[in-house]
């Protein structure tokens, strides 16, 4: 039996499942556990901030303190591409 995964083309080159990205994030300068680019277009995940229960793919409620993932914006070499959105946050799995 095979199982395939689908996980967005820039995501699976870097070996990061995105679906698993929600929670508390924190942005940091220094030490993170991401890197992402912030886009328009072209998205690995869609996200959608909250200000509580962020418990589904694409959902990041911003902290200071005890995060789930620790993510610094970049403009060269991200691991993923995100894309703010007010709803349907998620992988975007029809991306070329």
């Amino acid at each position: 039996m095979t199982l395939l995964f689908a996980v967005p083309a820039s995501a699976a080159k870097k070996g990061v499942d995105v679906e698993r990205i929600y929670g508390r994030i924190q942005f940091v300068t220094a030490f993170a556990d991401y890197d992402v680019k912030l886009v328009d277009r072209h998205e690995d995940l869609r996200v959608q901030i909250v200000e509580r229960f962020p418990d589904c793919c694409g959902k990041w409620q911003i902290v200071e303190r005890f995060p789930d993932y620790k993510i610094r914006i970049v403009e060269n070499h991200p691991d993923f591409t995100v894309r703010y959105v007010e709803r349907f946050p998620g992988a975007n799995f029809s991306r070329p």
